[in-house]
């Protein structure tokens, strides 16, 4: 992948897991309290109608919000999803560049309501809306 292909203010994703492995490259920026997760949409990223997969902007979207309603909190906190809805408003093709944009609804000390919105080449194409559990770290 071109470097000249990703949006200035975006580095490498450093908090990979199992399941976003194959997605690699994966990429992010912070913003403030959010953590915005980007991606250039490849062949690996599609369904069979060659749409970007419902499935991938969905974990991406939690995974969006999850991260930037513990960085909101201080990092002294993991989150775990208790509720997630996904609107699809459009598709999103292969070369388009994805992001997944973080707006706290309601980021509170026992649940985090949070919305992730989430573009295509800029144009909305998922709106999801998330709710997580706070699991407080234990201190020792």
């Amino acid at each position: 992948m071109d470097v000249l292909d990703i949006p200035a203010g975006f580095s490498p994703h450093d908090r990979g897991s199992p399941l976003t492995e194959p997605w690699e490259p994966l990429f992010s920026r912070t913003a403030g309290d959010t953590v915005i997760l980007g991606l250039r949409a490849g062949s690996a990223h599609t369904n069979s109608r060659g749409f970007v997969h419902g499935g991938l902007i969905g974990a991406l979207a939690d995974n969006a919000m999850g991260l930037s309603c513990a960085r909101r909190l201080g990092g002294v906190a993991s989150l775990v999803t208790v509720n997630l809805n996904v609107d699809f408003l459009g598709s999103a093709l292969v070369g388009q560049w994805l992001e997944f944009d973080t707006v706290f609804v309601r980021p509170g000390s026992t649940l985090c309501f949070a919305q992730a919105f989430v573009t295509a080449d800029g144009q909305p194409c998922a709106r999801a809306n998330g709710v997580f559990r706070v699991v407080r770290r234990m201190q020792g």
